[in-house]
């Protein structure tokens, strides 16, 4: 204790030097030490409070990822939280990709997830399925097509098992390719258009029909088929199929900063404004051009709302004001092309949302929502990236905003194994970071006591397919008196807004530097 109490002289008097970074890594490591002797876990929670400390004062010195992995360390082996450690070693993993203590991290990852999915297919195995003797029903059959894209749905009345297989086309008896799905305990209505032509390059059409007397069997014939992926979602219960085609790879233009320096002819003098004919999106990275914005709910789906007492303020009203105030910005700073989901009071399905974002080949994709909780003491700004969830609040979340239970959360994670493999998660966990960081920085300038939730992950139904960088943020708590009043506030709004541009702008700005030759 005494040596700590050393250690904390020095990062207390010299806060910005280069040793309060090692006096606060040292003491944590001591209380870390101490613990192993006396079992005393207010040490291993002070052992965090100093790496944490160590993160926010020196976010760019060569001990911050070392108490990001020390930190992930202690949830994992004295806490014995597996979660919250895989949240903690994948911090590592998104701020400090270079680091010495990435490949540890990536280690660990690796373990925690066996473990985690381990526990979850032994919760699975203990819930028994209770078998129903009535089939269940086809409802509709959607899709959403491009020349390179196409999202097909199909509805159900109720949860299904379903196999799916990939046929060659045969050319001898005039047969395209085809994939199909077969549904089992499954049933085609007469009521239903049961052949669905699709317009697109990809697709020719979708028929359904019952291949045996409990199965149905969907059928997608081929006119070009890259790659594929097919999923579930719940409340309704349907199953999605994302059909995308193979593109040539094009080669990669090298980001170009702004503040790139440039060789000047002789006799010519150096310009001091920048070219306004050259927008910034530009000038900062090609990468990034063309944004696609959620307002997430609308019309007949509200949202989460307050009402008698706070005059019926709605999520969906929120989160659209925010999104066209956050699209003017992204058009006039950074130049960028931008769409909305939606640009007035309609109602969107959760795949049609991100089906857009595929259709309309965006580069970045921001799902905005408010956020909820049983407790009005709970407030904040939080944002979310795709992945399983590894806490309990994020659980809720995800199955708030995606209108189903926690049950079927647990079972939807499931599948994102498969699914990440084409889900830029690398990406998008960074673009959240930056975009929680700016947006929290950004409201703090006008409003007070604004707290940062942090970056989370979680299942959410929007994020699911999207084939660019995609994130969900959560702007702040109607159910907290302070934020409901504040979330109706032009000013907050504009604040809100103005935070989520600057975090894009700082991700672009990042782009270079992190994923350098691809």
């Amino acid at each position: 204790m005494n040596c700590i109490q050393r250690y904390e002289r020095v990062y207390k008097t010299y806060p910005e030097s280069n040793e309060a970074a090692w006096a606060l890594y040292q003491a944590g490591r001591l209380y870390t030490g101490l613990y192993r002797y006396s079992r005393r876990s207010g040490y291993l929670d002070d052992a965090i409070d100093l790496y944490k400390k160590l993160l926010a004062a020196h976010p760019t010195h060569r001990l911050a990822d070392d108490a990001q992995y020390k930190i992930g360390e202690i949830y994992e082996r004295y806490k014995e939280e597996p979660a919250q450690a895989y949240v903690e070693f994948l911090k590592v993993d998104v701020r400090f990709p270079s680091g010495d203590m990435a490949p540890l991290a990536k280690k660990r990852l690796d373990t925690l997830a066996e473990a985690l999915n381990m526990k979850d297919r032994e919760r699975r195995s203990a819930r028994k399925d209770t078998p129903s003797d009535e089939r269940v029903k086809v409802k509709d059959i959607r899709y959403w097509s491009t020349q390179n894209y196409t999202r097909v749905v199909v509805d159900l009345d109720g949860p299904v098992k379903y196999a799916h297989h990939l046929l060659k086309a045969d050319p001898d008896h005039h047969k395209p390719g085809r994939l199909y799905v077969d549904l089992k305990h499954a049933r085609v209505p007469r009521d239903i258009d049961t052949v669905v032509p699709i317009k697109g390059d990809l697709l020719q059409r979708a028929r359904a029909g019952q291949y045996e007397k409990d199965t149905v069997r969907v059928v997608l014939d081929i006119k070009t088929l890259g790659s594929y992926d097919i999923f579930h979602l719940y409340d309704p219960f349907r199953i999605v199929v994302d059909v995308r085609r193979f593109e040539k790879a094009q080669p990669r233009l090298r980001p170009e900063l702004a503040t790139k320096k440039r060789d000047v002819r002789k006799g010519i003098r150096r310009v001091k404004k920048p070219d306004p004919t050259v927008s910034l999106a530009r000038q900062l990275g090609l990468s990034v051009q063309r944004i696609v914005i959620d307002p997430g709910h609308g019309g007949k789906d509200p949202g989460c709302h307050i009402g008698r007492s706070q005059s019926g303020v709605q999520e969906k009203d929120i989160t659209l004001r925010v999104a066209k105030l956050l699209a003017e910005k992204l058009k006039k700073q950074l130049g960028c092309e931008v769409f909305l989901t939606r640009d007035q009071d309609t109602f969107l399905s959760l795949e049609q949302r991100t089906a857009l974002a595929n259709i309309k080949k965006a580069d970045l994709f921001i799902s905005l929502h408010v956020n909820a909780h049983k407790s009005q003491h709970i407030r904040g700004v939080e944002t979310y990236f795709l992945n399983m969830a590894t806490d309990q609040r994020a659980v809720m979340v995800a199955a708030r905003e995606n209108a189903t239970s926690e049950k079927n959360i647990s079972d939807l994670q499931t599948i994102l194994n498969d699914l990440m493999l084409n889900t830029k998660i690398h990406e998008s966990a960074r673009l959240a970071e930056k975009v929680q960081q700016e947006t929290v920085g950004s409201v703090r300038k006008k409003f007070k006591g604004v707290k940062s939730l942090g970056v989370k992950q979680a299942p959410f139904y929007v994020l699911i397919g999207a084939q660019m960088p995609a994130i969900l943020v959560e702007v702040g708590f109607l159910t907290n008196r302070t934020e409901s009043r504040r979330l109706k506030n032009n000013v907050y709004q504009d604040r809100l807004a103005q935070g989520i541009c600057d975090g894009v702008k700082t991700y672009i700005e990042s782009i270079d530097q992190v994923y350098k030759g691809g």
